[in-house]
């Protein structure tokens, strides 16, 4: 525990840092700010078809060569890009943002904010890519994604399977282990029940929807990923028009302390800018994922045959996922510090978000038992689950490509097991992992943007 945390120090307390910042910016201004098209592209992404699509004029058919072999096995672009928000909208959005301003104080919101806002324009490049050096498997589906990228347009292999290698791991820890983790925390604090039944259940649930591969992926989250981001979204509006008196405030406090050298209230009693700029950025890529470059598995298994209508599509998810979701989240949890100092008092750094939701009464006035707290929990637990799920299938892919499709049902296996033993493993060890796998599968996605810049149109 004490190396993983050095490490972690030290790559995001400086390296890293400057690292995302400046691919974002650099990739923002050299894309001509895509973010200002975010409202046609989620009008894109709401489209049920795409007869509008824009030709494919700049696929590279010489690395791509199955490009035109006619699918009967169609994944939408909506139905890519709900595949790729269960993996990104979970528990990063609300444990993760209340870890990052019990850290890193109140300024950790604006710092992930922003990582959201510039992410985006990342988040578009690398699914460009994705979909521009895709390939199919043998059952007609269209498989890509960073690994696919490095080996077709760096014609580097070793860094490919390097990357791959890393996404596998990353699946059984940032998007297994942590969700499993999170979901036994939230049930057992909340309703008292066992992490082994807990995780058992999660592992079996789970299970039962990769046994139909990505098209049963699909659908699951084409349901029920809209859905819970809606609910989500209300009871944060819900519980800001109730704060609505502390929302000015909040914000100017936020601004105040994500700039000023020391904190006056969270982070570490006062960490200041260094802590706040280091727990908002880790917090934001753990969320949104621009930069690692598993979005861009999800954009590689869309139908759609020009890689910038996807791209588009595919960057809508680091809007909703972190400029709007975490914002609200952030939002919440500093105006209920302001207006309910108290609520505080013996909370630890995971159940900022829970202390504010305590003042959302929902359906607990007319005696039913749904308050807040319930909500929240509820929604925890949907959110954990839609990620392990989305997550299974970028780990899936990226074991295809190490060791072919035979290795798929081992690593689905493996994948369930681990749902169960991320359930009963400490979290502190847990987000430590999470925070060095991020940085590592960082560095040879970002040298693959930066060096395959000149393929990307908008």
């Amino acid at each position: 525990m004490s190396l993983l945390s050095a490490i972690n120090q030290f790559l995001w307390n400086g390296p890293l840092l400057l690292l995302l910042s400046g691919v974002h910016l650099y990739f923002t201004v050299r894309l001509h700010v895509p973010q200002r098209h975010i409202g046609r592209a989620i009008r894109m992404s709401l489209r049920p078809e795409h007869a509008d699509e824009p030709p494919d004029t700049a696929s590279d058919t010489s690395s791509n060569p199955q490009k035109n072999i006619t699918s009967h096995r169609r994944i939408s672009p909506f139905g890519a890009l709900a595949t790729t928000l269960a993996a990104t909208l979970g528990t990063g959005n609300i444990i993760g943002v209340s870890t990052a301003v019990a850290l890193g104080g109140p300024g950790a919101v604006l710092w992930c904010w922003l990582t959201g806002v510039l992410g985006m324009a990342t988040a578009y490049a690398e699914c460009y890519l994705g979909v521009l050096y895709r390939q199919r498997d043998t059952e007609g589906h269209h498989i890509g994604g960073p690994m696919y990228v490095i080996r077709d347009g760096l014609h580097c292999k070793p860094l490919a399977c390097f990357y791959a290698l890393c996404t596998v791991v990353a699946a059984f820890g940032v998007g297994c282990t942590t969700q499993a983790n999170s979901l036994t925390q939230t049930t057992s604090l909340t309703w008292g029940l066992s992490p082994h039944l807990v995780g058992i259940a999660a592992a079996v649930v789970t299970g039962l929807v990769l046994i139909g591969g990505i098209r049963s992926i699909s659908r699951v989250c084409m349901r029920l990923v809209p859905v819970l981001g809606l609910l989500y979204i209300a009871g944060c509006l819900a519980l800001l028009w109730r704060f609505r008196s502390a929302l000015g405030p909040a914000c100017l406090y936020i601004l105040e302390c994500a700039f000023s050298p020391r904190a006056a209230l969270g982070g570490a009693a006062g960490g200041g800018l260094m802590l706040a700029a280091r727990y908002g950025i880790a917090r934001g890529l753990y969320t949104n994922e621009a930069g690692i470059g598993t979005s861009a598995i999800g954009a590689a298994s869309s139908d759609a045959s020009s890689p910038a209508y996807q791209a588009y599509v595919s960057m809508t998810a680091v809007f909703w996922d972190t400029v709007v979701m975490c914002l609200l989240t952030g939002l919440v949890i500093v105006a209920n510090m302001l207006l309910h100092p108290d609520s505080l008092a013996g909370v630890n750094e995971t159940g900022l978000a829970a202390a504010a939701f305590r003042s959302l009464p929902l359906l607990s006035a007319w005696g039913l038992p749904l308050d807040g707290e319930v909500f929240l929990a509820l929604s925890l637990a949907a959110f954990a689950l839609t990620t392990l799920i989305g997550w299974s299938y970028m780990g899936e892919k990226a074991a295809e490509y190490l060791w072919g499709p035979a290795a798929i049902p081992h690593y689905k296996l493996v994948y369930i097991v681990m749902i169960y033993v991320g359930a009963v493993i400490p979290m502190r060890l847990v987000w430590e992992c999470t925070d060095l796998v991020n940085a590592v599968m960082v560095l040879p996605n970002v040298a693959a943007l930066v060096l395959l810049r000149n393929k990307i149109r908008t």
